[in-house]
C-alpha cells in the first residue's frame, strides 16, 4: 500500500499527490499540535467539516483516510508499519514552518526505509518557476502577473483509484482539540460546495467583477477563499474554469474575468514571496533605516477589534469578521490601513487577530495584505498614501448598506450623516445615534503623525 498525507489538500479531485502515484493510495490526516497552536477556531471548524467530506469521498471509493493526532513522522511511520506501506506522498506547503516540518518528516521516513515523495500542487507554478530575467524572485506583482498569466498551466488531475482500507478512528470535535465553538457562522467545507460557488460565480458575478468587487454590499466576490486555503478545490480546476469563462466573454466582460484571474495570481505571488522570505511572518519585508515607532495603544487596539472606533466602515468590517469569520477584501484593506496609519498600531497585532478570527486565513496571503497596508511589504502601498476611512466608506458604500447591515446602531441614520460622522458635534452624534461611539482619533491629525513616524523610520528628519 501507499499512503498520501493530506494537509491543505482536502479533496480527491485535481490532487497531484494522489493522482501521480504508481499504486492506489489510502489517505492520512494528522492533527499536529505545532500547527494547531497557530490555528483559530473558525479555521479548525471549517477544516473538520472539509475532513468529514474528504473521508466520505474515500469511503465512497472503498478506501479510507486514517485520522490521527500526534507527531506526523511518528504517526506516518506507525501506519506505514501496520499496513506495510513503502511510500508516503504529500503535496508541498511553502511556509518556513511547513518546510522545516516536511524536511524532518522526510528524514525520519527514510531512516526506516519508507520513501517520502513530495509533489507541487497547491499553486499553479512552484516558487522559482517565475523569476526575473536575472533569475531572481519577483518583488513587484505586475511583472509577476504578466508571466503568470501567459505561462501554460497543467490540466486538472483526475480522481485516481484508491486503495482498499478502513479506519474506525472518529474525526475529533472542536472541543476535543481544545477549541471553543466559534460564535461566527462558518461556511460548509467540501469539494461539492466549492464547485457550486465557482459555478455560480462564473455564471453571473465574474462578468461584473471588475466594477463591483470593491463594493461590499454588492456581494460580487466568489467566496472561494477558505476552499483555496484548505484545498477543497484544486487551483488547476479553478483556473481552467476561469479561462473557459474568459474565452467565452466579450471585451468588457473579459476584462472582469481577467481581473478575477489576477487575484488568483496575487495569492500565488505572495506564496512565492513567503517561500523565499520566510521571516516575513514576523518581520517587515521592507527595510527602514530605523525602527518604526508604532504606538501600540492597547485601548485603541481593543476598540478596533470590537468594532467601536467611531469610523462606520471600519466598525462594519470588524463586526462582519466577528459574525462571519470573514471580511470583504476592500474592507480588509480599509481596516488594516486604519489600524496601522490612524491608530499607529503595529501590523503584527492586526495580522494575529485576523489569524485567530478568519476562516480563510492564509499565511502568505494575509501577511502580504497586512504588510501592503502597513507600507512594510513587497510592492506595498507607499507610506504617504493613507486611506481616509470616511472617504473610503462614502466611495465604496455610498448608501451605507453594508455599514447598516453590521452596525445596527446606525440603521436609522441617513447615509450622509453616517459618512460625515467624524465632522458632527457631540450633540449631533447623540441625536442621530446615541449608542454609536464618537471617533476614537481624528484622521487628519493621525495622518500627519503617521507620515512623521514613517519619515523618522526612513531617516528623512534630523
Amino acid at each position: 500500500m501507499r499512503l498520501h498525507w493530506h494537509r491543505r489538500d482536502l479533496r480527491v479531485a485535481d490532487n497531484r499527490g494522489l493522482s501521480e502515484l504508481s499504486e492506489p493510495p489510502a489517505g492520512v490526516f494528522v492533527f499536529d499540535e505545532n500547527v494547531l497552536e497557530h490555528a483559530g477556531a473558525p479555521r479548525v471548524a471549517f477544516m473538520l467539516d472539509a475532513l468529514a467530506s474528504l473521508r466520505a469521498a474515500y469511503r465512497e471509493r472503498g478506501s479510507d483516510i486514517f485520522i490521527r493526532h500526534g507527531d506526523p513522522a511518528e504517526v506516518l511511520l506507525d501506519i506505514a508499519d501496520e499496513y506495510d506501506a513503502e511510500l508516503v506522498s504529500w503535496n508541498r506547503d511553502y511556509s518556513g514552518l511547513a518546510q522545516r516540518r516536511d524536511e524532518l518528516v522526510a528524514e525520519e521516513l527514510k531512516e526506516w526505509d519508507v520513501l517520502p515523495q513530495q509533489f507541487h500542487d497547491a499553486i499553479c507554478h512552484e516558487p522559482g518557476a517565475i523569476t526575473t530575467n536575472q533569475g531572481d524572485p519577483y518583488s513587484v506583482y505586475t511583472y509577476f502577473w504578466k508571466k503568470w498569466r501567459d505561462r501554460e498551466k497543467d490540466d486538472p488531475y483526475e480522481v485516481p483509484e484508491l486503495a482498499e482500507a478502513s479506519d474506525d478512528e472518529p474525526i475529533p470535535t472542536l472541543s476535543a482539540l481544545g477549541f471553543e465553538v466559534p460564535d461566527a457562522s462558518i461556511p460548509e467545507g467540501s469539494t461539492e460546495v466549492a464547485r457550486g460557488l465557482l459555478e455560480e460565480f462564473l455564471a453571473t458575478d465574474v462578468f461584473r467583477y471588475d466594477d463591483a468587487r470593491d463594493y461590499p454590499a454588492e456581494e460580487a466576490t466568489s467566496r472561494l477563499s477558505p476552499h483555496l486555503k484548505f484545498g477543497t478545490i484544486g487551483i488547476r480546476e479553478v483556473d481552467a474554469a476561469v479561462r473557459e469563462a474568459l474565452a467565452g466573454a466579450d471585451d468588457e466582460a473579459a476584462d472582469s474575468v481577467a481581473e478575477f484571474r489576477s487575484q488568483l495570481a496575487w495569492r500565488e505571488f505572495y506564496t512565492h514571496v513567503l517561500y523565499f522570505n520566510p521571516s516575513v511572518v514576523t518581520e517587515n519585508y521592507k527595510e527602514y533605516d530605523a525602527e518604526i515607532e508604532w504606538e501600540d495603544d492597547e485601548n485603541l487596539l481593543a476598540a478596533w477589534k470590537a468594532g467601536k472606533t467611531g469610523y462606520p466602515i471600519v466598525d462594519a468590517g470588524m463586526r462582519q469578521l466577528r459574525e462571519e469569520a470573514y471580511m470583504h477584501n476592500r474592507v480588509r484593506m480599509i481596516v488594516a490601513s486604519f489600524l496601522t496609519k490612524d491608530l499607529l498600531v503595529d501590523w503584527r497585532h492586526g495580522y494575529d487577530h485576523f489569524r485567530a478570527q478568519l476562516v480563510d486565513h492564509d499565511t502568505a496571503n494575509d501577511n502580504g495584505g497586512w504588510q501592503w497596508a502597513a507600507s512594510t511589504g513587497t510592492d506595498a502601498q507607499p507610506y504617504f498614501r493613507i486611506f481616509n476611512p470616511m472617504t473610503q466608506g462614502e466611495r465604496y458604500d455610498p448608501d451605507a448598506t453594508y455599514i447598516k447591515e453590521y452596525v445596527p446602531e446606525l440603521r436609522d441614520v441617513a447615509p450622509g450623516t453616517i459618512h460625515s460622522w467624524h465632522e458632527l458635534s457631540a450633540a449631533e452624534r447623540d441625536a442621530a445615534a446615541p449608542d454609536y461611539p464618537a471617533p476614537v482619533v481624528y484622521h487628519s491629525q493621525r495622518r500627519e503623525e503617521a507620515l512623521a513616524m514613517f519619515e523618522r523610520a526612513r531617516g528623512d528628519t534630523e
